[in-house]
């Protein structure tokens, strides 16, 4: 049974209320900080992956191994932070850590996780 109009204005307002009286713990709730570190993180990981391909092909054009070696492992460095940045959540569809991990599915908006949470109570009877 989802929230009635009713319920979903409340939420909608005390949403908005805690974002008004503390925007930096309504923003950690949102995750927008991590996600905006994962972002940048994987923007300079594909800077990074761009210069390691510019130095693996000068390094053999240049009969410099070394360079050409270095080259790679700026690449391999730069893919796997990447990932590492793409699993911790770029786009902000994260799983939750703590508590609130039982939830299936931890992503969506505050008054979406809301109603789940109200859905849960009502199929549980409590």
């Amino acid at each position: 049974m989802p929230l009635s109009d009713e319920e979903a204005r409340l939420l909608a307002q005390l949403e908005q209320s805690l974002a008004a009286e503390d925007p930096e713990f309504a923003s950690t709730l949102r995750g927008s900080k991590l996600i905006a570190h994962n972002r940048r993180v994987a923007a300079i990981c594909v800077v990074g992956f761009l210069a390691g391909i510019a130095m693996l092909l000068g390094g053999a054009v240049s009969k410099m191994t070394w360079v050409g070696a270095l080259g790679f492992v700026a690449m391999v460095a730069a893919a796997y932070f990447f990932v590492r940045a793409w699993r911790r959540g770029i786009s902000g569809a994260q799983e939750p850590s703590g508590p609130a991990a039982s939830s299936p599915k931890g992503s969506g908006s505050f008054v979406e996780r809301m109603e789940e949470r109200w859905q849960r109570r009502q199929d549980d009877g409590i």
